[in-house]
């Protein structure tokens, strides 16, 4: 099966200046490695079938000449493979010498792009020997289409564009056209010279062009062998996806740089972010339809824990982060609302203490007692004693208002009511205690002129795991955009900087997930685990970030669950995806009408903004 992925290589090696021979030999060995790694696009650096270097040798006939011989050799050698080769010659058109990126593909030349702009600055004579070429959209030369719009197109949907280093540091960057027209990947053959802090700004250049074009950007720069009279080059190699620089290489002395981009994730990110596609004008580009071969490449390393940062320090850093906004959000609605109390239900779990740091905070940037705020554990039918004493410890030490207020008795009222059997544990004995908690909350919220503040967090909505106008229901939903699996790093991380709370925050991080809503087992335990219902969230925050944000298919997320996630069995992968899927449609109606909360992270299912769904959406063929 084909899951998107295009292997991508830049090619570093020990150029000889004007020697296109010893040039032409090292590229044909590269390029074979690469057909044996099965690199569909190979990108070499600027002018390397010369040399950059050569100065007034590029107006000699001679080099010319052996440049267009070599050039000639290299796509013989093609024949056969599917790979993309794009290699970097002079070329003269019209009697006028151009800097080029040529496109060479099974035997033959491809495609020709010109250097749109010719550096004449500082250390840089270009302009005396090669003319600029963003005037020549498309024309021919040596058979072959020849200008700055012209564009490869690997099968039916990798579309190949190029510029040349100068290019990319201007503003007017034709990649930025490239990608505006339909281009997923831009290749950039270059000979950046090395100066003091130039490494890191380039690399930022490159990083930030792939973001601001959600596209791939290969980056072969020029390295060892060229001279060194004025100038040095270090071989500097980049490949970029979408903000983020997949491989690197530094004075490489010769070798491949290798790297998978997601195209379908870059299209599907296309697809969302539409705010200049009226600008686009993709018919004024020549595509040169070439072929291309199904790999079915798949990458060796998959995050298991995509809104989660593996880094520890990031992670620190990002839970920080996430806290203030989650705040922010809070701290807004109270101030906006005049409202200076906030009522909360405190169960023991990880969901309700989040919340109520979350509320403490809100509450320390409005300046306002933190015993305006309400926290109310309400014993059930399943509360164990380890989350009652959790809770009350969590309430004592965070000096709010405390409230234990019991559900059972008016849950077996109501039972008495309706004629529900008190023994028969099914989905009407759990809703009601949810229900009998969440009125309790709305009325004591209405007897106190406070806010509820809901706990549900972006997993259980994703899920439906909620009680519809119970937990699911709440006047402003400070958890609504974080998934399960960064819950529990928000909850220690707050307690890493708070000493006074670290104990008992680490309790309830090592508390099984549960509703407790099922009367406890026989020693007083937790009887009911969720991820023993409904399959792991590890899984379902996997799933709903690759379905959600990259608007994966159900075939390739589970490919990549498998590699994320070795130790699972691929049965239990598919039977949580079952879940999954089959949850995530049946559950919108819930989603539907899901409270106001703040948007922290690129996932967000709020019916107001980011995910608009029909509740009678099928879900048969994601199953």
């Amino acid at each position: 099966m084909e899951y998107g992925y295009i292997k991508t290589a830049t090619a570093s090696f020990d150029v000889q200046v004007a020697c296109v021979s010893a040039n032409v030999e090292s590229m044909l060995r590269l390029m074979r490695q690469a057909w044996e790694r099965q690199v569909e696009l190979l990108v070499f650096p600027e002018l390397c079938v010369t040399g950059y270097s050569c100065g007034d040798l590029f107006l000699t006939r001679r080099l010319l000449n052996q440049a267009q011989e070599g050039l000639k050799q290299l796509a013989a050698a093609s024949a056969g493979s599917c790979c993309l080769v794009v290699a970097g010659a002079p070329i003269c058109h019209n009697e006028k010498l151009y800097n080029c990126a040529v496109f060479i593909q099974d035997g033959k030349l491809r495609g020709i792009v010109p250097k749109s702009y010719i550096p004449g600055y500082r250390e840089f004579y270009e302009k005396r020997w090669f003319a600029p070429g963003r005037k020549i959209k498309a024309e021919e030369e040596m058979g072959v289409p020849f200008g700055v719009s012209v564009m490869m197109q690997l099968g039916s949907d990798v579309r190949v564009a190029a510029e040349i280093c100068e290019d990319l540091w201007v503003a007017d960057s034709p990649s930025i056209r490239h990608c505006l027209s339909g281009a997923d990947l831009v290749v950039n053959l270059s000979a950046s010279n090395e100066t003091v802090s130039k490494k890191t700004y380039r690399r930022d250049l490159v990083k930030m062009q792939s973001a601001k074009c959600m596209c791939g950007y290969i980056y072969a720069s020029s390295g060892e062998g060229e001279s060194t009279t004025d100038l040095v080059f270090s071989g500097h190699c980049m490949i970029a996806e979408n903000g983020s620089i997949k491989a690197e290489s530094y004075r490489e002395k010769e070798g491949l740089l290798t790297a998978l981009i997601d195209v379908q994730k870059l299209q599907s990110d296309r697809m969302r972010m539409n705010s200049e596609s009226e600008t686009a004008k993709p018919d004024s580009y020549v595509r040169v339809q070439l072929r291309r071969e199904s790999f079915g490449h798949l990458p060796d390393r998959v995050d298991a824990y995509p809104f989660v940062p593996a880094d520890q320090e990031k992670r620190t850093e990002r839970c920080r982060e996430i806290m203030e906004m989650q705040a922010w959000g809070l701290y807004e609605r109270l101030k906006k609302t005049g409202v200076k109390k906030a009522v909360i239900g405190i169960s023991g779990g990880l969901d309700s203490t989040l919340a109520l740091l979350v509320t403490l905070e809100a509450f320390r940037k409005l300046g306002l007692p933190a015993d305006g705020i309400i926290a109310v554990t309400m014993p059930g039918f399943g509360t164990s004693a380890r989350t009652r004493a959790n809770s009350e410890e969590l309430m004592r030490l965070c000096g709010v208002t405390a409230r234990t207020i019991s559900i059972t008795e008016a849950c077996l009222w109501h039972m008495r009511d309706i004629g529900h059997p008190a023994d028969v544990y099914d989905v009407t004995y759990e809703n009601i205690q949810a229900r009998e908690r969440t009125q309790i909350l709305m009325d004591l919220a209405n007897q106190e002129d406070g806010l509820v503040i809901g706990t549900g967090d972006l997993s259980e909505a994703a899920l439906g795991w909620c009680t519809y106008n119970g937990d699911h229901m709440s006047m402003y939903g400070v958890n609504c955009s974080i998934p399960k699996t960064l819950v529990k790093y928000l909850v220690s991380a707050y307690g890493g900087t708070h000493p006074e709370l670290e104990a008992v925050l680490n309790s309830i991080c090592d508390t099984v997930i549960s509703p407790e809503l099922l009367p406890p087992a026989a020693d007083g335990g937790i009887s009911q685990s969720t991820e023993a219902v409904i399959g792991k969230y590890d899984l379902h925050d996997f799933f709903l970030y690759h379905f959600v944000r990259n608007g994966f298919e159900r075939e390739k997320t589970v490919a990549l669950a498998g590699i994320a996630f070795p130790q699972i069995s691929r049965e239990t992968l598919e039977k949580t995806a079952d879940t999954f899927f089959r949850r995530f449609f049946s559950q919108q109606f819930k989603r539907s009408c899901m409270p106001d909360g703040p948007k922290v992270g690129s996932v967000s299912l709020s019916p107001r903004g980011d995910w608009r769904m029909p509740s009678d959406a099928v879900a048969a063929d994601y199953l």
